[in-house]
């Protein structure tokens, strides 16, 4: 997978796991977007923050800092979604 496609990936389920403390699959997933990015991309410290129309995602890859912006709109596109469906929102 592209290291730009895996960050992406693990910019969005990472959100959701972050809202969803409890809920174990976002978590999950998350956890396997980031091992993709250690295991192909060799990525350490990977980070993310929110401004106000944005995310800034900092990792370091073969000991080079990368910064990625994303549209925070379509960063929290999947939150949404997850949050609209009933099925994932029964208690």
């Amino acid at each position: 997978m592209k290291r730009e496609d895996a960050l992406a990936n693990w910019l969005q389920i990472r959100i959701v796991a972050d809202a969803r403390p409890d809920d174990r699959s976002a978590a999950d997933t998350a956890a396997f977007f980031e091992a993709i990015l250690k295991e192909d991309h060799q990525a350490s410290n990977l980070t993310y923050e929110a401004n106000e129309d944005s995310y800034v995602v900092s990792v370091l890859c073969n000991q080079e800092k990368v910064e990625r912006r994303y549209d925070r709109e379509e960063a929290e596109s999947l939150l949404g979604a997850i949050e609209l469906e009933p099925r994932y929102n029964e208690s």
